[in-house]
């Protein structure tokens, strides 16, 4: 679905996708996503539908707790994808978490791959970050297969470490440091 000028302060522009901080008027993109997508994510993600959620995840972007990216596809301007750097740690430890999720009409045609490049380098560049981890469930093999192919590294496993739909869940925790990330970038 096409959105309000997303254009107007892109944060990273690639080939395939541009990345910008989410905005009031992304509200009903993002809804109809999520919803598109509901069955996609499950069971390792489940949103809210509630509107004022919405309203929520921006004022934990204005507070700095997180940083969001929607990502938008350079042609269409359609809301492909959503990325978010939780849980930022400044000073010595220079590290966060991340979470996405991306469109099932999108999958496997590089543009949550791009989206996931441009927000590292962001997070490296701007944010001034020195690590990024991803908790993944063991059985989401496609989430798998997407950190490894960035150039994340297996650090470890983590018992029932989120609860996710009402329970607790195991995963497996990957991570990227920042000299990786600009090595990546200059070998794209």
């Amino acid at each position: 679905m096409r959105i309000l000028s997303p254009r107007k302060s892109p944060l990273r522009v690639g080939r395939l996708v541009y990345i910008s901080a989410p905005a009031a008027q992304n509200k009903h993109a993002y809804q109809n996503f999520i919803r598109r997508n509901e069955d996609y994510h499950k069971p390792w993600v489940y949103h809210s539908f509630d509107l004022s959620y919405f309203d929520q995840y921006l004022t934990r972007i204005k507070r700095g707790v997180t940083q969001g990216f929607f990502i938008f596809e350079n042609d269409t301007d359609n809301l492909v994808g959503v990325i978010n750097i939780n849980n930022i740690l400044l000073g010595a430890i220079s590290s966060a978490s991340l979470g996405y999720y991306g469109d099932q009409d999108y999958a496997g045609r590089g543009h949550m791959t791009e989206g996931m490049r441009l927000a590292l380098d962001y997070a490296v560049a701007d944010l001034g970050l020195h690590r990024l981890e991803a908790n993944i469930q063991p059985d989401n093999i496609p989430s798998l297969n997407f950190v490894k192919n960035i150039g994340f590294k297996r650090e470890g496993f983590s018992p029932k470490y989120l609860k996710i739909g009402g329970k607790w869940r195991d995963h497996e925790r990957w991570a990227i440091l920042d000299e990786d990330i600009k090595s990546n970038k200059n070998h794209t």
